[in-house]
């Protein structure tokens, strides 16, 4: 065919052949832009305990409690495990909840394997005797020579990890004054939810963090019991709604008030129970039934809830009682706020968009 009046004969050949081109260019540009920034989060099997290690996009980590003392550093192995695997060569904040065999008794042999440049906690144990003592003494020596700092917080103070926004919420036995940004709605669940007897315990005093990554938000509350969970969002609301809502107290229907966990509206959760511990009916039902709640996923499978109170084994990281599976959890999230929740067992994964 001739060329139109005006246009060489090559004209329309060469056109043919540069416009292939254009895709190609954009695909190296997409392919040279940088990978979103994500933050890691791996819920660590301690066999009913809590090890939660949080890796910021800076790198910078988080741990917030050590698991169980003794079994041949079994559970500061699997943390030690985890932070390899999240390229963590040391702790920059260690957070401890509370004294607890299963929350700080592995404080040593974890110290032993990484180094801890600042220990987080709420100040003096409440509990005496042989066991807390001693549980509290290697705390503390432990603590006092590693060479890292010590930082006692208090409800509204800030825990400077490099790209995250962490505030303690609640604090040896007391709870943030007044409510977050753009918290403090009434909260209509209140009217329904009786308070439980006084808990005196270190449960009770247990420090409570709101990590905060762009518009992803997560709370962990150690082990805090159902009235001090209620002092945070009864009769307002002061902390809002978040994204990942690590179930309290391992899932124990001692703590997860329904006040509190309708308050949250959680889009995930994640429970922290072990085999015989934690993953009550009760609090996996609250749970479960949060009006915005997506999915639960757990450590292990609870033999107390049986087939009724368990979610579907893709979403459980330890199905067996028996065994060392040692299985973690882990959420990556963006700063969108966009999860995804990957299975160290089985692979298996799931994200949910904002």
């Amino acid at each position: 065919m001739p060329a139109p009046p005006g246009q060489r004969p090559y004209d329309t050949i060469s056109t043919m052949r540069i416009r292939p081109i254009l895709p190609f260019f954009l695909l190296c540009a997409a392919q040279a832009l940088p990978a979103a920034k994500t933050l890691e989060i791996y819920f660590v099997d301690v066999e009913g305990g809590q090890a939660t290690l949080i890796v910021a996009p800076s790198k910078q980590s988080l741990l917030v409690d050590t698991g169980w003392p003794g079994m041949n550093s079994r559970d500061a192995n699997r943390i030690a495990a985890a932070a390899k695997h999240a390229g963590v060569k040391q702790i920059d904040y260690l957070v401890v909840t509370h004294y607890h065999d299963d929350h700080v008794g592995g404080v040593p042999q974890l110290a032993a394997k990484l180094p801890v440049r600042n220990f987080v906690d709420h100040g003096e144990t409440v509990e005496h005797g042989s066991n807390e003592d001693r549980l509290f003494k290697a705390y503390v020596r432990t603590r006092d020579a590693s060479g890292g700092k010590h930082l006692e917080v208090k409800p509204g103070d800030k825990i400077p990890v490099k790209d995250l926004d962490v505030t303690v919420l609640a604090s040896n036995g007391d709870a943030i004054p007044a409510a977050l940004p753009g918290a403090g709605q009434k909260n209509p669940a209140c009217a329904d939810v009786k308070p439980k007897e006084t808990d005196p315990s270190e449960n009770g005093r247990s420090l409570g963090i709101l990590i905060q990554y762009g518009e992803f938000r997560m709370i962990d509350l150690g082990d805090l019991t159902w009235n001090k969970e209620n002092e945070l969002v009864c009769p307002n609301n002061k902390i809002g709604t978040v994204d990942l809502y690590l179930t309290t107290h391992h899932g124990l229907d001692q703590s997860n008030s329904p006040a509190m966990v309708r308050a949250l509206n959680p889009r995930v959760a994640i429970m922290n129970n072990g085999a015989r511990k934690g993953g009550s009916p009760e609090a996996w039902q609250t749970v479960h039934d949060s009006p915005g709640l997506k999915d639960i996923w757990q450590v292990h499978y609870a033999m107390e809830g049986g087939k009724d109170h368990n979610v579907p084994e893709a979403m459980i990281a330890n199905i067996y009682e028996q065994g060392d599976e040692g299985n973690w959890l882990r959420v990556s999230a963006d700063a969108s706020g966009s999860i995804t929740v990957y299975n160290s067992r089985n692979k298996f994964e799931k994200t949910y968009a904002k």
